[in-house]
């Protein structure tokens, strides 16, 4: 069960931000379009792949098991199986885990995983009230008893659309949206809105010297519609997101006393983002090149009212596990939900008092050095298709380890409902 897991290669989509329409691509079209591109690379078919894990939170009706769906147009065969896998946040994630425990397990040797989400696309919802109305009407068999029914519609109150994103975004236990959460977290650690702006333009930043220097030129596959436009880069950063800017928008889910705003918040975003996963007899098989290894990962449950704070819960044992410390990282990326969820969780790692009582430690785990975390920037500026996330911070991480010559990293995201997952990766 210890056996190493290799990560082969990965690929991933732009991250195209939603902009109040259907964007120009579904989950599946997106997943498709990166998986093939990734496929030929490879020095495997794609029928030889033991199986296809496909991460997603909100797939459409007609891409149901879209993991089947996606492998099917990616040309893998009838044979190779495709399933789909949902941990919230943590989806693109999860599949990497589910296929880790399979090779592990023996059962598989070559997986493709990865996630998925296309939110631009989450669905607008009739109100319970008027699906009742739509059985009456449906029920009625005589034009009394239709228009009786049409009479009793009224079309203000039933016909006002629930918006699918903001019920996938609230909590269902804690009746909280998720950056409602985020000012739970600013609350309890004394996180300003300064700090949360600066945070946010930083990501920015960060990510446009990324872009510049090509630090993402080969983890994107560029896409195109079918009226031939291209989509080549991730399109929700903006130069002009400075502290100075952020700082004039108002709070989006607390006005009268909150800090949280769209600005310092991840945006709603489309992408996907897949990784080859390989056990050593498939390395050995097809002469893979290795990019690293997935050496080891962790869940962890907390307070859904406080789930940002998922990457500390998942992170800490995980580390402690191996005899680590946040010094002993090289790279760190921490999916960035909210500025405030980041900052909470870099400071519950530097509070004594949190560490005994919430990791049960015997003091504060430490600093972590900023200039290591998240250096390409992250989901505020580049977006964050839920399904996806937990997928592409894994790549990323053991692409900057490959850049800079690293050794060690971790990747951890929080995840609606109160959960975190984190992975401990080394370079090749």
């Amino acid at each position: 069960m210890d056996q190493p897991i290799f990560v082969i290669d990965g690929a991933r989509t732009p991250f195209l931000k939603a902009r109040n329409r259907p964007g120009p691509f579904a989950a599946s079209d997106l997943a498709t379009q990166a998986g093939r591109a990734l496929l030929l690379r490879q020095r495997f078919a794609p029928p030889e792949l033991d199986e296809v894990i496909l991460g997603c939170a909100s797939p459409s009706p007609d891409e149901v098991n879209i993991g089947r769906v996606v492998a099917l147009r990616m040309g893998c065969g009838t044979k190779v199986p495709g399933w789909t896998v949902m941990r919230n946040c943590a989806s693109g994630m999860q599949a990497l885990d589910s296929a880790i425990a399979n090779i592990r397990g023996g059962r598989s040797d070559l997986v493709l995983a990865g996630g998925v989400d296309a939110l631009s696309r989450a669905p607008l919802l009739y109100s319970e009230k008027m699906v009742l109305w739509f059985a009456r009407f449906s029920a009625a068999r005589t034009f009394g008893e239709k228009a009786s029914a049409l009479l009793a519609l009224n079309p203000a109150a039933a016909l006002t659309p629930i918006v699918g994103i903001m019920k996938g975004l609230t909590d269902p236990m804690v009746g909280l949206l998720m950056g409602q959460t985020a000012e739970n977290l600013a609350f309890r650690f004394g996180i300003t809105r300064a700090e949360m702006d600066a945070f946010a333009a930083r990501s920015h930043q960060r990510v446009l010297a990324g872009q510049k220097a090509g630090h993402y030129a080969g983890e994107i596959v560029p896409l195109f519609d079918r009226s031939g436009n291209l989509y080549e880069a991730d399109d929700g950063v903006r130069e002009d997101s400075t502290p100075e800017n952020l700082a004039k928008l108002k709070p989006f889910f607390d006005r009268k006393y909150g800090n949280v705003t769209a600005g310092n918040s991840s945006q709603i975003t489309d992408g996907a983002a897949w990784l080859v996963l390989a056990s050593e007899a498939a390395v050995a098989k097809y002469e893979l090149p290795v990019l690293g290894t997935i050496v080891d990962s962790e869940w962890a449950g907390l307070d859904p009212a406080e789930m940002g704070l998922g990457p500390v819960h998942a992170a800490t044992p995980l580390l402690k596990r191996h005899g680590l410390g946040l010094a002993d990282l090289d790279a760190v990326e921490i999916n960035e939900a909210f500025a405030a969820q980041v900052i909470a969780c870099l400071r519950a790692w530097t509070d004594a008092d949190y560490c005994r009582k919430e990791l049960h430690l015997a003091g504060a785990l430490g600093k972590l050095e900023e200039s290591r975390l998240n250096v390409d920037g992250g989901a505020i500026a580049l977006g964050h298709p839920v399904g996806a996330s937990g997928a592409r911070i894994v790549l990323h991480a053991l692409n900057v380890l490959k850049r800079t010559g690293g050794k060690r990293a971790l990747a951890a995201i929080c995840i609606g409902g109160g959960l975190g997952g984190a992975m401990l990766l080394e370079a090749a």
